[in-house]
């Protein structure tokens, strides 16, 4: 490059995104927003395995649409609720909720009322920690 050129510039962000593109081996299907409902702020999903689903379920204020297939529970939640968020184990942050792996889709288990499909991500990514005895990432020590 010479100078006095700048070339495209790629921030933290960009570069995790074109990352994540690169992460669907095999079949990969898409969450669907069903119908009467929009997405304004795009989605991603959380998947949990199924014997947590039931825990997390009671102790939300509010539940969006709930996917599960027997061995796996999705909450759909708004596009980059990762962001800055360490996602407890075995919870899985899956970005544009594409499910990758799937022969079929999952039934849908929860619908809320309304026309938003998501479960707020904050207090989600709260129960998840408590279910899984994780302290939040936020509340962890700081070693030097």
């Amino acid at each position: 490059m010479s100078p006095g050129r700048v070339g495209r510039v790629l921030n933290l962000d960009t570069l995790a995104r074109l990352q994540r593109g690169l992460r669907t081996p095999g079949q990969a299907l898409r969450l669907p927003v069903p119908e009467g409902m929009t997405a304004p702020l795009g989605c991603d999903a959380v998947a949990v395995p199924a014997r947590l689903g039931p825990l997390v379920m009671p102790r939300l204020p509010r539940v969006g649409c709930v996917y599960a297939d027997g061995t796996t529970w999705w909450w759909l939640v708004p596009s980059d609720s990762d962001h800055a968020l360490e996602w407890p184990a075995p919870a899985h942050y899956v970005t544009g909720a594409v499910v990758p792996d799937l022969s079929r889709l999952p039934d849908l288990i929860h619908r809320p009322d309304g026309t938003l499909p998501y479960t707020p991500p904050i207090p989600l990514y709260l129960t998840l920690c408590r279910v899984t005895g994780t302290a939040p990432a936020w509340s962890r020590p700081v070693s030097a």
